[in-house]
Protein backbone atom coordinates (compact mmCIF):
# COMPACT_ATOMS: atom_id res chain seq x y z
CA UNK A 1 0.00 0.00 0.00
CA UNK A 2 1.50 3.37 -1.02
CA UNK A 3 1.53 6.43 1.24
CA UNK A 4 -1.22 8.24 -0.67
CA UNK A 5 -3.58 5.28 -0.38
CA UNK A 6 -2.76 4.91 3.31
CA UNK A 7 -3.60 8.56 4.02
CA UNK A 8 -6.84 8.25 2.01
CA UNK A 9 -7.93 5.28 4.12
CA UNK A 10 -7.08 7.13 7.33
CA UNK A 11 -9.14 10.12 6.21
CA UNK A 12 -12.08 7.84 5.40
CA UNK A 13 -11.80 6.48 8.92
CA UNK A 14 -11.56 10.01 10.36
CA UNK A 15 -14.66 11.38 8.64
CA UNK A 16 -16.50 8.13 8.08
CA UNK A 17 -17.06 7.68 11.77
CA UNK A 18 -20.00 10.07 11.42
CA UNK A 19 -21.80 8.25 8.60
CA UNK A 20 -23.94 6.16 10.92
CA UNK A 21 -24.39 8.63 13.78
CA UNK A 22 -25.30 12.27 14.26
CA UNK A 23 -23.31 14.87 12.38
CA UNK A 24 -20.69 16.76 14.43
CA UNK A 25 -21.23 20.11 16.09
CA UNK A 26 -18.82 23.02 15.73
CA UNK A 27 -17.76 25.87 18.00
CA UNK A 28 -15.52 28.50 16.39
CA UNK A 29 -14.01 31.21 18.60
CA UNK A 30 -12.23 34.06 16.78
CA UNK A 31 -10.46 36.75 18.79
CA UNK A 32 -9.44 40.14 17.41
CA UNK A 33 -5.73 40.95 16.86
CA UNK A 34 -4.39 38.19 19.12
CA UNK A 35 -0.72 37.53 18.40
CA UNK A 36 1.20 34.30 18.85
CA UNK A 37 4.75 35.60 18.28
CA UNK A 38 4.60 37.96 21.28
CA UNK A 39 3.23 35.25 23.59
CA UNK A 40 -0.37 36.33 23.23
CA UNK A 41 -1.62 32.90 24.29
CA UNK A 42 0.45 32.78 27.49
CA UNK A 43 -2.14 34.26 29.86
CA UNK A 44 -4.89 31.93 28.63
CA UNK A 45 -4.30 28.95 30.90
CA UNK A 46 -7.88 27.67 30.67
CA UNK A 47 -7.94 27.72 26.89
CA UNK A 48 -4.60 25.94 26.78
CA UNK A 49 -5.86 23.28 29.15
CA UNK A 50 -9.35 22.78 27.70
CA UNK A 51 -8.63 23.12 23.97
CA UNK A 52 -4.90 22.78 23.24
CA UNK A 53 -4.29 19.96 25.72
CA UNK A 54 -7.37 18.09 24.50
CA UNK A 55 -6.52 18.50 20.83
CA UNK A 56 -4.05 19.87 18.30
CA UNK A 57 -1.96 23.02 18.20
CA UNK A 58 -1.01 24.12 14.69
CA UNK A 59 2.32 25.82 15.21
CA UNK A 60 2.54 27.30 11.70
CA UNK A 61 -0.82 29.02 11.27
CA UNK A 62 -1.32 32.20 9.24
CA UNK A 63 -3.82 34.79 8.20
CA UNK A 64 -3.75 35.47 4.47
CA UNK A 65 -4.40 39.18 5.00
CA UNK A 66 -3.26 40.82 8.27
CA UNK A 67 -6.24 43.10 8.75
CA UNK A 68 -9.66 42.48 10.28
CA UNK A 69 -12.29 42.65 7.53
CA UNK A 70 -10.40 40.87 4.72
CA UNK A 71 -9.25 38.19 7.15
CA UNK A 72 -12.71 37.54 8.59
CA UNK A 73 -14.20 37.44 5.09
CA UNK A 74 -11.56 34.91 4.09
CA UNK A 75 -12.21 32.78 7.17
CA UNK A 76 -15.96 32.59 6.56
CA UNK A 77 -15.68 31.95 2.83
CA UNK A 78 -12.49 29.90 2.53
CA UNK A 79 -11.36 32.37 -0.16
CA UNK A 80 -8.44 34.75 -0.55
CA UNK A 81 -9.17 38.49 -0.33
CA UNK A 82 -8.78 38.95 -4.09
CA UNK A 83 -11.73 36.59 -4.55
CA UNK A 84 -13.96 37.97 -1.79
CA UNK A 85 -13.04 41.46 -3.09
CA UNK A 86 -12.67 42.58 0.51
CA UNK A 87 -9.46 44.56 0.28
CA UNK A 88 -9.42 46.56 3.51
CA UNK A 89 -11.60 47.72 6.41
CA UNK A 90 -13.49 50.41 4.45
CA UNK A 91 -16.73 50.12 2.54
CA UNK A 92 -14.98 51.44 -0.57
CA UNK A 93 -12.44 48.67 -0.04
CA UNK A 94 -15.17 46.02 -0.14
CA UNK A 95 -15.78 45.52 3.58
CA UNK A 96 -19.40 44.36 3.80
CA UNK A 97 -19.72 45.67 0.25
CA UNK A 98 -22.09 44.73 -2.54
CA UNK A 99 -19.96 41.85 -3.84
CA UNK A 100 -19.72 40.35 -0.36
CA UNK A 101 -23.43 40.65 0.39
CA UNK A 102 -24.65 39.41 -2.98
CA UNK A 103 -22.01 36.90 -4.12
CA UNK A 104 -19.92 35.65 -1.20
CA UNK A 105 -22.03 35.84 1.94
CA UNK A 106 -24.74 33.47 0.60
CA UNK A 107 -22.02 30.84 0.08
CA UNK A 108 -20.11 31.02 3.38
CA UNK A 109 -19.55 27.94 5.51
CA UNK A 110 -22.44 29.10 7.73
CA UNK A 111 -24.81 29.23 4.76
CA UNK A 112 -23.61 25.81 3.63
CA UNK A 113 -24.28 24.32 7.05
CA UNK A 114 -27.65 26.04 7.42
CA UNK A 115 -28.85 24.72 4.06
CA UNK A 116 -28.00 21.19 5.20
CA UNK A 117 -30.06 21.53 8.39
CA UNK A 118 -27.56 22.88 10.91
CA UNK A 119 -28.66 25.25 13.66
CA UNK A 120 -26.28 28.22 13.26
CA UNK A 121 -25.42 30.93 15.78
CA UNK A 122 -23.26 34.06 15.62
CA UNK A 123 -22.28 36.45 18.41
CA UNK A 124 -19.76 39.28 18.26
CA UNK A 125 -17.80 41.28 15.75
CA UNK A 126 -18.68 40.45 12.14
CA UNK A 127 -17.20 42.82 9.55
CA UNK A 128 -15.99 46.35 10.29
CA UNK A 129 -18.51 48.08 8.02
CA UNK A 130 -21.50 46.06 9.22
CA UNK A 131 -24.07 48.60 10.50
CA UNK A 132 -27.30 46.97 9.48
CA UNK A 133 -30.63 45.64 10.71
CA UNK A 134 -30.22 42.86 8.16
CA UNK A 135 -29.31 39.37 9.40
CA UNK A 136 -26.66 37.93 7.05
CA UNK A 137 -27.39 34.76 5.10
CA UNK A 138 -26.90 31.46 6.88
CA UNK A 139 -27.51 32.34 10.53
CA UNK A 140 -30.37 30.90 12.58
CA UNK A 141 -29.58 33.12 15.55
CA UNK A 142 -27.68 36.38 15.17
CA UNK A 143 -26.10 38.79 17.65
CA UNK A 144 -23.85 40.82 15.37
CA UNK A 145 -21.83 43.81 16.56
CA UNK A 146 -22.21 47.04 14.62
CA UNK A 147 -18.82 48.22 13.42
CA UNK A 148 -15.42 47.62 14.96
CA UNK A 149 -14.55 46.04 18.29
CA UNK A 150 -15.73 47.78 21.44
CA UNK A 151 -16.04 46.66 25.05
CA UNK A 152 -18.72 49.07 26.29
CA UNK A 153 -21.16 51.43 24.55
CA UNK A 154 -21.88 49.19 21.59
CA UNK A 155 -24.79 48.27 19.34
CA UNK A 156 -25.88 44.74 18.47
CA UNK A 157 -28.24 43.47 15.82
CA UNK A 158 -30.12 40.82 17.77
CA UNK A 159 -32.00 38.74 15.20
CA UNK A 160 -33.02 41.86 13.30
CA UNK A 161 -33.68 44.05 16.34
CA UNK A 162 -31.17 46.82 17.06
CA UNK A 163 -30.19 47.14 20.71
CA UNK A 164 -27.70 49.46 22.39
CA UNK A 165 -25.70 48.38 25.46
CA UNK A 166 -23.83 50.88 27.59
CA UNK A 167 -22.51 49.16 30.71
CA UNK A 168 -22.44 45.43 29.90
CA UNK A 169 -18.95 44.18 29.11
CA UNK A 170 -19.24 42.78 25.58
CA UNK A 171 -17.22 39.57 26.04
CA UNK A 172 -19.37 38.65 29.05
CA UNK A 173 -22.57 39.31 27.09
CA UNK A 174 -21.32 37.13 24.23
CA UNK A 175 -20.60 34.36 26.72
CA UNK A 176 -24.15 34.60 28.08
CA UNK A 177 -25.73 34.51 24.61
CA UNK A 178 -23.60 31.54 23.57
CA UNK A 179 -24.46 29.55 26.68
CA UNK A 180 -28.16 30.35 26.20
CA UNK A 181 -27.99 29.05 22.64
CA UNK A 182 -26.24 25.79 23.51
CA UNK A 183 -28.58 25.25 26.48
CA UNK A 184 -31.69 25.78 24.36
CA UNK A 185 -31.00 23.32 21.56
CA UNK A 186 -31.24 19.57 21.27
CA UNK A 187 -28.06 18.70 19.40
CA UNK A 188 -29.07 15.01 19.20
CA UNK A 189 -31.80 16.07 16.75
CA UNK A 190 -30.22 19.06 15.02
CA UNK A 191 -26.44 19.64 14.91
CA UNK A 192 -25.16 23.16 15.53
CA UNK A 193 -22.46 25.58 14.46
CA UNK A 194 -21.72 28.37 16.95
CA UNK A 195 -19.29 31.15 16.08
CA UNK A 196 -18.23 33.63 18.77
CA UNK A 197 -16.11 36.69 18.00
CA UNK A 198 -15.13 38.65 21.14
CA UNK A 199 -13.42 42.05 20.85
CA UNK A 200 -10.26 41.18 22.80
CA UNK A 201 -7.46 42.01 22.60
CA UNK A 202 -8.23 44.73 20.02
CA UNK A 203 -7.73 48.40 20.90
CA UNK A 204 -8.70 50.08 23.18
CA UNK A 205 -7.61 46.94 25.09
CA UNK A 206 -10.25 47.34 27.82
CA UNK A 207 -10.27 44.63 30.47
CA UNK A 208 -13.28 43.67 32.56
CA UNK A 209 -13.23 45.38 35.94
CA UNK A 210 -12.33 42.12 37.70
CA UNK A 211 -9.17 41.76 35.58
CA UNK A 212 -7.84 45.32 35.50
CA UNK A 213 -5.07 44.77 38.04
CA UNK A 214 -3.66 41.50 36.74
CA UNK A 215 -0.11 41.13 35.40
CA UNK A 216 1.26 44.31 37.06
CA UNK A 217 4.88 43.47 36.24
CA UNK A 218 4.45 42.23 32.66
CA UNK A 219 6.21 44.27 29.98
CA UNK A 220 6.15 44.26 26.19
CA UNK A 221 8.27 41.46 24.81
CA UNK A 222 11.65 42.83 23.75
CA UNK A 223 12.31 40.75 20.66
CA UNK A 224 15.56 41.11 18.71
CA UNK A 225 13.83 43.48 16.28
CA UNK A 226 12.20 45.56 19.02
CA UNK A 227 12.61 49.32 18.43
CA UNK A 228 15.04 48.57 15.62
CA UNK A 229 15.44 51.30 12.98
CA UNK A 230 15.50 50.26 9.31
CA UNK A 231 17.60 51.45 6.39
CA UNK A 232 16.32 52.05 2.82
CA UNK A 233 17.48 48.65 1.47
CA UNK A 234 16.36 46.72 4.53
CA UNK A 235 12.61 47.43 4.60
CA UNK A 236 9.89 49.06 2.52
CA UNK A 237 9.43 52.82 2.62
CA UNK A 238 6.98 53.07 5.54
CA UNK A 239 9.40 51.36 7.94
CA UNK A 240 12.28 53.66 7.02
CA UNK A 241 10.38 56.78 8.08
CA UNK A 242 10.19 56.93 11.86
CA UNK A 243 13.07 57.34 14.32
CA UNK A 244 13.31 54.90 17.21
CA UNK A 245 10.62 55.10 19.87
CA UNK A 246 11.27 57.24 22.93
CA UNK A 247 11.42 55.92 26.48
CA UNK A 248 8.01 57.47 27.16
CA UNK A 249 6.44 55.59 24.24
CA UNK A 250 8.13 52.35 25.26
CA UNK A 251 6.53 52.68 28.69
CA UNK A 252 3.19 53.22 26.94
CA UNK A 253 3.75 50.01 24.94
CA UNK A 254 4.26 48.11 28.20
CA UNK A 255 0.83 49.32 29.32
CA UNK A 256 -0.75 48.24 26.04
CA UNK A 257 0.86 44.82 26.31
CA UNK A 258 -0.48 44.32 29.86
CA UNK A 259 -3.95 45.51 28.91
CA UNK A 260 -4.11 43.16 25.97
CA UNK A 261 -3.42 40.23 28.28
CA UNK A 262 -5.98 41.53 30.78
CA UNK A 263 -8.68 41.86 28.10
CA UNK A 264 -8.13 38.22 27.13
CA UNK A 265 -9.00 36.94 30.59
CA UNK A 266 -12.73 37.27 29.92
CA UNK A 267 -12.23 35.30 26.70
CA UNK A 268 -10.47 32.60 28.69
CA UNK A 269 -13.50 32.45 30.98
CA UNK A 270 -15.80 32.29 27.95
CA UNK A 271 -13.91 29.26 26.62
CA UNK A 272 -14.08 27.57 30.01
CA UNK A 273 -17.83 28.17 30.31
CA UNK A 274 -18.57 26.87 26.81
CA UNK A 275 -16.47 23.72 27.25
CA UNK A 276 -18.02 23.09 30.67
CA UNK A 277 -21.54 23.35 29.25
CA UNK A 278 -20.72 21.06 26.33
CA UNK A 279 -19.32 18.55 28.80
CA UNK A 280 -22.38 18.71 31.06
CA UNK A 281 -24.63 18.10 28.04
CA UNK A 282 -22.47 15.16 26.88
CA UNK A 283 -21.68 16.96 23.63
CA UNK A 284 -17.88 17.09 23.76
CA UNK A 285 -17.51 13.68 22.12
CA UNK A 286 -19.25 15.01 19.00
CA UNK A 287 -18.16 18.66 18.93
CA UNK A 288 -15.15 20.25 17.27
CA UNK A 289 -13.81 23.39 18.94
CA UNK A 290 -11.70 25.79 16.85
CA UNK A 291 -9.83 28.67 18.48
CA UNK A 292 -7.99 31.31 16.45
CA UNK A 293 -7.60 35.04 15.72
CA UNK A 294 -8.19 37.14 12.61
CA UNK A 295 -4.55 38.33 12.54
CA UNK A 296 -1.49 38.81 14.71
CA UNK A 297 -0.03 42.02 16.13
CA UNK A 298 3.22 43.91 16.59
CA UNK A 299 4.21 46.02 19.59
CA UNK A 300 7.42 47.97 19.00
CA UNK A 301 8.98 45.73 16.35
CA UNK A 302 11.03 47.72 13.81
CA UNK A 303 10.08 50.90 15.75
CA UNK A 304 6.42 50.55 14.77
CA UNK A 305 4.37 51.25 17.91
CA UNK A 306 1.36 48.91 17.78
CA UNK A 307 -0.86 47.54 15.03
CA UNK A 308 -0.95 44.82 12.34
CA UNK A 309 -0.95 45.30 8.49
CA UNK A 310 2.70 44.29 7.96
CA UNK A 311 4.01 41.14 6.22
CA UNK A 312 6.07 40.06 9.21
CA UNK A 313 5.59 37.02 11.41
CA UNK A 314 4.22 39.05 14.32
CA UNK A 315 1.33 40.21 12.13
CA UNK A 316 0.59 37.18 9.94
CA UNK A 317 0.96 34.31 12.44
CA UNK A 318 -2.11 33.46 14.51
CA UNK A 319 -3.03 31.00 17.28
CA UNK A 320 -4.79 27.94 15.85
CA UNK A 321 -6.16 25.24 18.16
CA UNK A 322 -8.56 22.41 17.30
CA UNK A 323 -10.06 19.87 19.69
CA UNK A 324 -12.66 17.24 18.90
CA UNK A 325 -13.42 13.61 18.10
CA UNK A 326 -10.41 11.52 17.00
CA UNK A 327 -7.96 14.43 17.39
CA UNK A 328 -5.05 13.25 19.52
CA UNK A 329 -4.61 15.23 22.77
CA UNK A 330 -1.57 17.52 23.08
CA UNK A 331 -0.62 17.00 19.45
CA UNK A 332 1.57 19.51 17.62
CA UNK A 333 1.10 19.94 13.88
CA UNK A 334 3.95 21.50 11.91
CA UNK A 335 2.38 21.69 8.45
CA UNK A 336 1.33 25.23 7.48
CA UNK A 337 -2.35 26.10 7.72
CA UNK A 338 -4.31 29.30 7.19
CA UNK A 339 -7.63 30.81 8.19
CA UNK A 340 -8.96 30.02 4.70
CA UNK A 341 -8.65 26.34 5.69
CA UNK A 342 -11.30 26.49 8.41
CA UNK A 343 -14.32 26.58 6.08
CA UNK A 344 -13.25 23.59 3.92
CA UNK A 345 -12.30 21.64 7.05
CA UNK A 346 -15.73 22.15 8.62
CA UNK A 347 -17.37 21.29 5.30
CA UNK A 348 -15.44 18.02 5.11
CA UNK A 349 -16.22 17.08 8.69
CA UNK A 350 -19.91 17.80 8.05
CA UNK A 351 -19.68 15.75 4.82
CA UNK A 352 -20.81 18.67 2.69
CA UNK A 353 -19.64 19.82 -0.72
CA UNK A 354 -19.27 23.62 -1.12
CA UNK A 355 -21.18 25.00 -4.09
CA UNK A 356 -18.44 27.55 -4.88
CA UNK A 357 -14.67 26.99 -5.01
CA UNK A 358 -12.72 27.42 -1.80
CA UNK A 359 -9.09 28.51 -1.99
CA UNK A 360 -8.21 26.87 1.32
CA UNK A 361 -7.87 23.16 1.99
CA UNK A 362 -8.98 20.81 4.73
CA UNK A 363 -6.50 20.42 7.56
CA UNK A 364 -7.50 16.82 8.34
CA UNK A 365 -4.68 15.19 6.39
CA UNK A 366 -2.16 17.32 8.29
CA UNK A 367 -3.21 15.66 11.54
CA UNK A 368 -2.02 12.29 10.30
CA UNK A 369 1.72 12.75 9.91
CA UNK A 370 4.53 14.74 11.48
CA UNK A 371 6.35 15.94 8.37
CA UNK A 372 5.67 19.39 6.98
CA UNK A 373 3.51 19.25 3.87
CA UNK A 374 5.00 21.68 1.35
CA UNK A 375 2.78 24.68 0.77
CA UNK A 376 2.82 28.16 -0.69
CA UNK A 377 0.40 30.59 0.95
CA UNK A 378 -0.44 33.99 -0.44
CA UNK A 379 -0.30 36.95 1.96
CA UNK A 380 -1.91 40.05 0.45
CA UNK A 381 -2.67 43.53 1.72
CA UNK A 382 -3.79 46.82 0.22
CA UNK A 383 -2.55 49.95 2.01
CA UNK A 384 -5.28 52.42 3.04
CA UNK A 385 -3.30 55.66 3.01
CA UNK A 386 -4.77 58.63 1.11
CA UNK A 387 -4.83 62.43 1.37
CA UNK A 388 -8.02 62.08 3.43
CA UNK A 389 -6.24 59.99 6.10
CA UNK A 390 -3.73 62.77 6.76
CA UNK A 391 -3.42 63.80 10.43
CA UNK A 392 -2.76 67.56 10.66
CA UNK A 393 -1.50 67.15 14.24
CA UNK A 394 1.51 65.24 12.88
CA UNK A 395 4.44 66.72 10.93
CA UNK A 396 3.84 64.77 7.73
CA UNK A 397 2.20 66.13 4.58
CA UNK A 398 -1.11 65.15 3.01
CA UNK A 399 0.65 64.26 -0.24
CA UNK A 400 2.54 61.47 1.61
CA UNK A 401 -0.78 59.58 1.84
CA UNK A 402 -0.05 58.17 5.27
CA UNK A 403 -2.59 56.62 7.60
CA UNK A 404 -3.02 55.90 11.31
CA UNK A 405 -0.46 58.48 12.44
CA UNK A 406 -1.20 58.95 16.13
CA UNK A 407 0.14 61.65 18.44
CA UNK A 408 0.19 59.24 21.39
CA UNK A 409 2.76 57.20 19.44
CA UNK A 410 4.94 60.18 18.42
CA UNK A 411 3.19 60.38 15.05
CA UNK A 412 4.61 57.07 13.90
CA UNK A 413 2.34 55.97 11.06
CA UNK A 414 1.01 52.42 10.80
CA UNK A 415 -0.08 52.46 7.15
CA UNK A 416 0.41 54.21 3.82
CA UNK A 417 -0.72 54.01 0.20
CA UNK A 418 2.41 52.06 -0.74
CA UNK A 419 2.13 49.58 2.11
CA UNK A 420 0.50 47.38 -0.52
CA UNK A 421 2.05 44.00 -1.11
CA UNK A 422 1.72 40.38 -2.16
CA UNK A 423 3.88 37.71 -0.53
CA UNK A 424 4.51 34.00 -0.91
CA UNK A 425 4.90 32.24 2.44
CA UNK A 426 6.67 29.03 1.39
CA UNK A 427 7.21 26.14 3.82
CA UNK A 428 8.53 22.61 3.38
CA UNK A 429 10.67 20.22 5.45
CA UNK A 430 13.84 22.00 4.32
CA UNK A 431 12.44 25.45 3.59
CA UNK A 432 10.95 28.31 5.60
CA UNK A 433 10.80 31.50 3.53
CA UNK A 434 8.73 34.55 2.73
CA UNK A 435 9.11 36.61 -0.43
CA UNK A 436 7.21 39.90 -0.90
CA UNK A 437 6.68 42.42 -3.66
CA UNK A 438 5.43 45.90 -2.83
CA UNK A 439 3.29 47.94 -5.19
CA UNK A 440 5.20 51.17 -4.79
CA UNK A 441 7.33 53.38 -7.00
CA UNK A 442 10.35 51.15 -6.40
CA UNK A 443 8.65 47.77 -6.85
CA UNK A 444 10.48 46.99 -3.62
CA UNK A 445 11.16 43.39 -2.63
CA UNK A 446 11.69 41.76 0.75
CA UNK A 447 12.61 38.16 1.47
CA UNK A 448 13.61 36.35 4.64
CA UNK A 449 14.98 32.93 5.42
CA UNK A 450 12.93 32.24 8.55
CA UNK A 451 14.92 29.13 9.40
CA UNK A 452 17.88 31.39 10.23
CA UNK A 453 16.25 34.78 10.68
CA UNK A 454 13.02 34.41 12.68
CA UNK A 455 12.83 38.13 13.41
CA UNK A 456 13.27 39.14 9.77
CA UNK A 457 16.23 41.43 10.32
CA UNK A 458 18.13 40.55 7.15
CA UNK A 459 16.41 41.17 3.84
CA UNK A 460 17.91 38.63 1.42
CA UNK A 461 15.78 39.59 -1.61
CA UNK A 462 18.71 41.34 -3.29
CA UNK A 463 21.05 38.41 -2.61
CA UNK A 464 18.83 35.79 -4.27
CA UNK A 465 19.73 34.38 -7.65
CA UNK A 466 17.77 36.08 -10.43
CA UNK A 467 16.22 32.74 -11.34
CA UNK A 468 14.94 32.25 -7.78
CA UNK A 469 13.47 35.74 -7.64
CA UNK A 470 11.84 35.18 -11.00
CA UNK A 471 10.32 31.95 -9.68
CA UNK A 472 8.74 33.70 -6.71
CA UNK A 473 7.62 36.67 -8.82
CA UNK A 474 5.79 34.17 -11.05
CA UNK A 475 4.31 32.47 -7.99
CA UNK A 476 2.93 35.84 -6.85
CA UNK A 477 1.37 36.44 -10.27
CA UNK A 478 -0.28 33.02 -10.23
CA UNK A 479 -1.44 33.14 -6.61
CA UNK A 480 -2.91 36.65 -6.86
CA UNK A 481 -5.07 35.39 -9.75
CA UNK A 482 -5.85 31.93 -8.36
CA UNK A 483 -9.31 30.50 -7.68
CA UNK A 484 -10.04 27.22 -5.92
CA UNK A 485 -7.73 24.40 -6.95
CA UNK A 486 -5.19 26.69 -8.61
CA UNK A 487 -4.55 28.24 -5.17
CA UNK A 488 -3.28 24.90 -3.87
CA UNK A 489 -0.45 24.37 -6.36
CA UNK A 490 3.26 24.84 -5.80
CA UNK A 491 4.56 27.37 -8.32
Amino acid sequence: MDRKTSISLLLLSFVGGFVHCERPNFVLIVTDDQDIMLKGMNPMAKTQQLVANRGATFVNAFTTSPICCPSRSALLSGQYAHNTKTFNNSESGGCYGTHWREKVEPETVAALLAKSGYNTFYAGKYLNEYHSDRVPSGWTQWYGLHGNSRYYNYTLNENGQIKFYQDEYLTDLLKTRTLEFITSIDATKTPFFAMVAPPAPHAPFTAADRHQHLFPDVEALKTKNFNLPCGPLEKHWLLTMPPVLSKQTLTYLDTIYRNRWRSLMAVDELVEAVVSLLESKNLLNNTYIFYTSDNGYHIGQFSLPYDKRQPYETDIRVPFLVAGPKIAPKSLVNSPVALIDIAPTIAELAQLEPSTPMDGESILSKLLHEDIEERQLLIEYWGEGSEETYNPDCPWQAKDRLSLCSVDAECHCQDSWNNTYSCVRHMANDLDLIYCRFKDRENFAEAYDLSEDLYQMKNVAFEMLPSVRAKYDLAIVNLTECVGETCKRIY
